[in-house]
This record gives structure tokens, sequence and C-alpha cells, in this order.
């Protein structure tokens, strides 16, 4: 197939080891146990430990912090392997890609040594908590106060959709530590919630999709975290942190939209060559074929677009505007060709027995989260 012909250029050697490596672990630990995980919303708090063992937590973070030494490339296969195992239960990407390197790339050395260990093992889960019940993508916007009380911040507020809300032992926290207008006011606190008082995981979330994933609401009353915890050890920094580290949030969601679409269309052309219809294949009709033909295109475009963004990112070169625009038409295509594959299924897209039903459900939330794409379509439109 022609999706199995275009290798992409930054895959070496090593990587497609760690392909092999990722599949095999994907397989055997989490797809037998992928009903279970949307049942109880959640995957086994043993399968991050099991994980880190496998050497696939923090793979793109520094061996001396104990993480695998890697690249962003490294996390695009692991994203990858994961669309193609048809998972949205396990938030890796949020644990590895995105919160390890906040630490990695703002902490201190002692917050480093002291956190990013625990992440790469598996004991330490991580989550990060911007969004409020009121402030979306306008994150300057933020509520959540922590007042100054001695060597601790005093934390009040509240968050949600925050995705490993429930195993998170490390929790990356937005909040307004002075009254300075706008970005100027917000730091990044980082709560070690380890029976910290004032923590309350309010109710898991009942999302249209993503089922297994531990999505959930938090909130904060008088909350004690201590000054030594704010990012970096500076305060006042945490939007401009932020900024820094949304593309690479904004790209490795583009790595698992593309992955994504790839993955619907193999399911669907397998489904139709065995499917018949008046004594015949589905993929023998015409009107079918074009589809797919149509879907297979789409799925290559992204997936060059995005390896073409993997590639700048890798070197440093990968800006704003671009990590948005990928982040943008890559779920805009993702959306729509996981829907046309749907169609193709007929009723039993419909049922969520079928993976292509889970992947619909699942891939509406990708225009959403990290920026919505409306907002990703103004900030390339700022750079033109």
């Amino acid at each position: 197939m022609i999706l199995d012909d275009y290798r992409s250029p930054w895959l070496t050697d090593e990587l497609v080891d760690l392909q092999h490596l990722a599949r095999t672990f994907l397989d055997k630990e989490l797809v037998p146990h992928q009903s279970r995980f949307a049942e109880q919303h959640m995957v086994d708090r043993d399968f991050w430990r099991a994980a880190g063992r496998a050497g696939l937590l923090c793979i793109s973070i520094p061996e001396e912090y104990g993480g695998g030494g890697g690249t962003f490339a490294h996390e695009a296969v692991i994203a990858a392997e994961q669309a193609r195992a048809v998972d949205d239960a396990w938030a890796n990407s949020v644990h590895s890609t995105i919160v390890a390197h906040y630490v990695e790339a703002f902490g201190t050395e002692e917050q480093k040594r002291r956190w990013l260990p625990g992440m790469a093992s598996g004991d330490l889960v991580g989550a990060i908590a911007m969004t409020e019940p009121t402030t979306g993508s306008d994150l300057q916007r933020v509520r959540t106060r922590a007042v100054r009380d001695g060597d601790d911040f005093v934390v009040n507020g509240s968050k949600t959709f925050i995705s490993n809300g429930t195993h998170c032992g490390l929790l990356v926290i937005v909040a307004r530590t002075s009254d300075e207008p706008g970005a100027r006011g917000i730091s990044l606190l980082v709560a070690e919630t380890d029976g910290l008082a004032g923590l309350e995981r309010g109710r898991v979330l009942e999302k249209i999709g993503m089922q297994g994933q531990d999505t959930r609401e938090l909130s904060f009353v008088d909350m004690r975290v201590p000054v030594a915890n704010v990012l970096g050890g500076v305060e006042g920094r945490g939007f401009v942190q932020l900024m820094e580290q949304l593309p690479q949030e904004r790209l490795i969601i583009a790595v698992s939209a593309a992955a994504g679409a790839e993955s619907a269309v193999r399911l669907t052309i397998a489904y139709a060559k065995e499917r018949e219809a008046f004594g015949q294949s589905l993929l023998s009709f015409q009107n079918t074929r074009f589809v797919l033909a149509e879907c297979a295109a789409d799925a290559l475009a992204a997936r060059t677009l995005v390896d073409s963004c993997i590639g700048r990112h890798v070197a440093g070169e990968l800006d704003a505007a671009g990590a948005s625009l990928a982040k943008f038409w890559c779920t805009d295509v993702q959306n729509k060709v996981v829907d046309r594959c749907l169609q193709v299924f007929g009723g039993y897209g419909y049922m969520m027995e079928y993976p292509i039903a889970r992947m619909f459900a699942a891939a509406r939330v990708q225009k959403i989260y990290g920026g919505t794409n409306e907002i990703m379509k103004e900030l390339v439109a700022r750079s033109l």
C-alpha cells in the first residue's frame, strides 16, 4: 500500500527498533485491557511502572535525569505506535512530552534531579493544570491564586479537563502569584500530590470519547506548595514558560492526528476487502475505492507535513506558527478521514466494539485541546 511505501526521512534504524519495542509492549500490556480501562476511566496505576521498565517514559529526557536520552523523534515514534494500536487511554504525551519537558527546560538543577527520575520510572505520573471552568485558551485570565505565606504558597482555585488527574503524583499548576496584570503575575507551581492536604480530586469527567483516559476536575482549598517548588525558582515567568513549551505540545497532537488518520485508512481497507455487498467486496465498488484513495492521499499529506515539522523541531528550527499550522491542519484531516472511513463500515461503524467508532469519538477533541484550531489559525495568520 502507498502508505507503507513511504518512510519518514528522520526515521533511523534505532527508531525502527523503538517502533518494534513500543508495538510489542502496547500489544501485550495495553490492547488486551482497553475495554477494562474504558470501564474504569483510567489505565492501571502499575501500567505506568511497566512502561517505565520498558524504557518508554521520558524517552527524550537526558539520561543524567533518568530519561532515555533521545529526541522528540523518539516521542513521535511512541505516539504513532499508540495511534496504530487505536489507544486513547494512556496519556503518555502529557506525562513524557509535555510535563517532563517543563521540568527539564525550566527547572532548577535540584528540581530536575528530584522529579525527573521518578517520572522516567513511572513512580511519579505527571499532569499539568492549565484550563479552568471559566478559562480555556486565554491563559492570562487564570483565576487560581497562590498567596505567599512564609515558605509556602497557599493555593486556592479549580481546574478542569486534567489528563492524568487521578494518578498524578506531580502536578504543574498555572497560578497567579502576584497582582501584576496579565501574563506578568503568572507562575508555574509544582505540587507533589502524595498526601497533599487541600488537593481535592473532583469528579471523573464523562467524555464523548477517550473513555479510558484519566480525566477529571481538580480543586485547591488552602493547599500549601513550597515556594521552592516554583518552577525555575523565580516567580512571574510562568506565561513565558507556557509559550515556549506549547509548540511541542501542539506538534505531538499533530503527530498522533496524522498517525490516527493513517490507522483509520488501514483498518478500513482491510474491512472493505472482507465485507461483501451484492455478491462482491466493498472494495470492488468504485465509490469505495475512490473514497479510500482520497483518504490515503490526505493521510500521507498529513504525515509528510508532520515529518517536516519533526525534522525542524529536532533541529531547533520549528516556530510557534509552524507547530500551530501542523496542529490545526492534521487534526482537521484526522476528523475528515475518520468520518469518511466510518461511513464505509456502515452500521458497524457506529458500534463501539469496532475500533473505527472509538477513533471517531476520540478524534473530535484533537481540534480543541492544546489550543482550539480557531486559535491556531489566528496564530498562523499573525505570522503571515
